[in-house]
């Protein structure tokens, strides 16, 4: 088993470098485990609170579940993936079943803060991309797909977004074996590092 980790900041184009590095693999090979999902359950608090939850810090990352999950993976064993949402704050009564699979990408924005998660991850690789271009994407997903208004995505990448990302997740960049500017429009850094996964494949 192969295990990848795929960090890098909020709208950097983590997801794109994922799909495309998936489109290039037999889909029965691969298996995507996203940060997101183990985002702490928070639906027991007040819509008043929930505003304030920072998203951005470590500490909103379930890390021991997702650490107790890839070690069972890597025994050949089947996980429930929870499946969370981000207007609640809360996880689904569902979950989703992952199975075992040559090639594991971990993916999210705090994946290499955590060294004991870090520690096994085979492939380390940080997605680089311009703070312009990530703030365009966050206010496009964010009002998209979490409900927040122009304004509140502003406000919220202000307080915490920006201090978050130069604290915790820039300084993750030292950790990277690969680092792939411009994000998914960098073909020639995916290319490699789907070259790379073929080859472990092969062997």
């Amino acid at each position: 088993m192969l295990i990848i980790g795929i960090a890098g900041g909020s709208g950097s184009g983590k997801t794109t470098v994922v799909k495309k590095i998936m489109d290039s693999l037999p889909r029965q090979s691969v298996t995507v485990i996203p940060q997101d999902a183990y985002y702490m359950d928070n639906g027991h608090l007040a819509p008043e609170e929930r505003t304030k939850i920072n998203f951005d810090h470590p500490s909103s990352i379930e890390f021991n579940l997702l650490i107790k999950h890839l070690d069972m993976l890597t025994k050949n064993e089947t996980v429930s993936m929870p499946i969370y949402n981000y207007v609640t704050c809360s996880r689904a009564k569902e979950t989703i079943e992952i199975k075992p699979t040559q090639i594991i990408i971990i993916e999210g924005i705090l994946v290499m803060t955590n060294k004991r998660l870090r520690d096994k991850m085979d492939i380390k690789v940080f997605v680089d991309a311009d703070s312009d271009d990530r703030l365009m994407r966050i206010i496009r997903r964010d009002m998209e797909e979490r409900g927040r208004s122009y304004v509140e995505t502003l406000d919220h990448y202000k307080k915490w977004v920006k201090p978050m990302h130069q604290t915790f997740i820039e300084p993750t960049k030292k950790f990277a074996d690969v680092i792939i500017p411009q994000g998914g429009k960098n073909h020639v850094a995916i290319d490699i590092l789907s070259s790379k996964i073929h080859q472990f494949l092969l062997t």
